[in-house]
């Protein structure tokens, strides 16, 4: 790729991790591909750091299916063994792969496209991976690491509308533990209506958009009822959570019937139907995953009844990302990184992420050439 004014200095290929198709770890290709050119609009950034979520995992392995009926661990092990190509595996369809995935993305600014003022080449950034295709008055997006290539490489070009610098010390994995974790866990909490007083119970509270929920639900004043592993609720209670329930623990009984007002809930699977009893007249349950399962029982007469309002979550909405980058900078927010890796052993750091035995998120480190 020849330079150009506002491209100076940069290679012609890049190292990234390919995820050639649905399947088991072998689905991921180490491979030197073309440098990304950024087209009018856009900014190249070089990766400086890049997060670990459930969604490149789901995606891989084709779980958004309708085919797929069982939790993100028991399709691994299947799509380990099969291998089948799913037609409906992605948000939208098919995945376009070959693709470089990646969604959470801390990098620095290389190369802008025409149309973009080069003085922000060297401005460090976090990247909003939800990108509003027709306004955020309108629900449809696309999304970096989905719909196009992320952030698992050394470099990736994105609109430059979508990223967000950041004045603060943190490290560049701190940063890369934000955009989806909380941009996703912000969405939830907004639509959900989340304030002053509000009783929140937040399942998978250890998890990335878990713990991220805990402290934005704190931020805005509410109590937090964290439900997570026994060994990680003391991490929680660092977290400003007022109520700490082992994930195995009878929450009927330990709570009562309608004893909070909301609930954050991307756990789904077997616990679903209790979570509505759990909840007050009135009250509000938002999602935006299903790691236990995806298919759940809900007895109508729990939500009708109760006149519960359920809330499903992707698009992030518009006050969402200027509101993180201001809580970090004011210093409401602490960053959890549970463990980096190098990219090049994202099958061994997903692996690991699958055991749900951490607290916050892990983070790839891209090569520096």
């Amino acid at each position: 790729m020849p330079n150009l004014p506002n491209q100076p200095n940069l290679p012609d290929t890049m190292f990234a991790i390919v995820t050639t198709g649905n399947g088991g770890y072998d689905r991921l290709e180490p491979r030197q591909v073309p440098l990304p050119r950024p087209r009018p609009g856009e900014v190249l950034l070089r990766v400086l750091a890049a997060g670990v979520n459930n969604t490149e995992i789901n995606t891989r392995l084709g779980w958004y299916s309708a085919s797929v009926t069982g939790s993100t661990d028991a399709t691994q092990d299947a799509q380990a063994q099969a291998g089948e190509q799913k037609a409906d595996g992605g948000w939208a369809g098919a995945t376009p792969f070959p693709l470089i995935q990646g969604t959470d993305c801390c990098g620095r600014v290389v190369a802008t496209g025409d149309g973009v003022d080069p003085a922000r080449i060297g401005t460090r950034v976090i990247v909003r991976a939800c990108i509003r295709v027709n306004g955020f008055d309108r629900p449809e997006n696309i999304w970096m690491a989905s719909d196009f290539d992320g952030a698992f490489a050394q470099f990736v070009k994105v609109p430059a509308s979508e990223v967000f610098a950041v004045d603060t010390s943190w490290s560049d994995a701190e940063l890369a533990t934000i955009p989806c974790a909380y941009g996703t866990a912000e969405t939830m909490l907004t639509r959900a209506r989340v304030g002053p007083g509000d009783r929140v119970l937040v399942t998978g509270a250890s998890g990335g958009v878990g713990s991220a929920t805990v402290q934005l639900a704190k931020c805005r004043g509410a109590q937090v009822v964290a439900v997570a592993g026994a060994t990680k609720l003391n991490a929680l209670r660092g977290l400003g959570a007022d109520t700490l329930i082992p994930r195995d623990a009878d929450l009927l009984a330990n709570l009562g019937e309608e004893a909070v007002d909301v609930v954050i809930d991307n756990v789904a699977g077997p616990g679903f139907p209790v979570l509505l009893k759990l909840l007050k007249r009135g009250g509000r349950y938002a999602s935006s995953g299903a790691i236990a399962g995806p298919i759940v029982a809900l007895d109508m007469r729990d939500m009708y009844l109760k006149d519960i309002t359920l809330y499903g979550s992707t698009a992030w909405d518009e006050p969402v990302f200027p509101r993180l980058v201001s809580l970090i900078e004011a210093g409401q927010l602490t960053p959890l990184v549970a463990a980096t890796y190098p990219l090049e052993r994202i099958a061994e750091a997903q692996e690991e992420f699958l055991k749900k035995k951490h607290v916050g998120n892990f983070v790839l480190i891209p090569p520096d050439t």
